[in-house]
């Protein structure tokens, strides 16, 4: 069921999906574009998820595309940084086992009040499904929800 204009969709986007959303097209790009015209989502991100961000962009298995972008890091943050809203998780607990990132983008989410994680981690995050209220689904799901 789509999301209503009065009820905007929370997210917040793992990493993972922020650089295939910056760096590529397909539908965590379709996301980042829904987020920039306001179209019945609203993203979070925390300082820790943005540093986790700058620190996977300026791998060297990025440098080419963002090169070929005419773009820095430091600019992809800033845009991405510009379409969200910055939160202070208080806590951070040990869900995820095998994976301490992905702890906080589960803190940024409680810390959001989100309604949604959205993630391509079949590993570690997607498996979970739920935590309290906050649906985990894939960024295909998540449009599927904004009735795109």
């Amino acid at each position: 069921m789509p999301t209503t204009a009065a009820r905007p969709l929370i997210a917040v986007l793992d990493t993972n999906v922020v650089i295939a959303g910056l760096l590529w097209d397909g539908p965590p790009y379709s996301l980042l574009t829904r987020a920039t015209k306001r179209q019945n989502i609203v993203l979070a991100t925390s300082v820790i998820l943005l540093a986790e961000l700058s620190d996977t962009l300026a791998l060297p298995k990025f440098r080419k595309r963002i090169a070929g972008a005419a773009t820095s890091v430091d600019e992809l943050v800033a845009h991405y940084r510009a379409l969200t809203a910055l939160v202070n998780p208080r806590d951070v607990p040990r869900l995820v086992t095998d994976d301490v990132d992905d702890d906080h983008v589960i803190a940024a989410a409680v810390a959001a009040r989100a309604t949604h994680i959205v993630t391509g981690d079949r590993a570690h995050l997607l498996p979970i499904g739920t935590h309290g209220d906050i649906a985990i689904v894939s960024p295909r799901q998540c449009l599927d929800l904004l009735g795109d």
